[in-house]
Formats: C-alpha cells, structure tokens, sequence
C-alpha cells in the first residue's frame, strides 16, 4: 500500500447482556486473533475496542473496522452484538489528542420554529 496510512478505530458494539466475565473470555479470544487491539473495556451489555488500522482512505479503515466483530464472531465466541458506535481519527489527529484538550462549546443559533 503505498499510500497507506494509520488510523485509529474505536468500535462500540452493544446488545443483549451476557455475562460479563464470558464477555471479557470472548474479548480476550478476540485480541488473541486481531494482534493490533491495544485496549477494550465491557461492561454485560456494551463492549468498545480500540486499534491502529492501516488503509488508504479513511472509508476503507471503516469497512474494514465493520468487519472486526462479524469476521470473529464464531471463532472468539463473541456476543451477537450490533455496532452501536464508530470513530476512525488518521494518526495525526489522534496524537495531537491529550486527556486535557477540550474543544471550546460553540452554541448554534437556531430561528425559533414556526408553528404549523
């Protein structure tokens, strides 16, 4: 891939709740065969997954970030979850992030509805 770059997936996927310790068994599975999560954290009905991806394009690391959990499910034993959330950041932006960056609120104003 030549003109390949980093981005950094966090996946959200939630549903029905399992139990929380066969979550955190399949969660292990999982990073056992995806080597390139570097962090999880669950909960029996949410679980959100974190890891670098290399694509060209931003919409290529996202279909291939939608493919984690269905591509793994039978052999990790992971729970029949939906994706429920999705960020893809490429690697610049991602490191120019730190715990204490708080973007400024910024209110939209809006005209007042009109009634029907």
């Amino acid at each position: 891939m030549p003109d390949s770059r980093f981005w950094h997936v966090t996946l959200t996927l939630g549903g029905v709740a399992h139990d929380a310790a066969s979550v955190k068994a399949a969660l292990h599975r999982l990073g056992v065969q995806h080597a390139f999560l570097h962090s999880m954290r669950y909960s029996a009905q949410r679980a959100e997954i974190r890891y670098w991806e290399e694509a060209e394009e931003m919409l290529d690391a996202a279909v291939l970030a939608l493919r984690v959990w269905p591509d793994h499910r039978q052999s990790a034993d992971l729970p029949t979850w939906q994706v429920i959330g999705l960020e893809i950041l490429e690697r610049a932006m991602f490191t120019s992030r730190s715990d204490s960056w708080t973007p400024p609120v910024v209110g939209v104003n809006r005209p007042a509805p009109v009634p029907f």
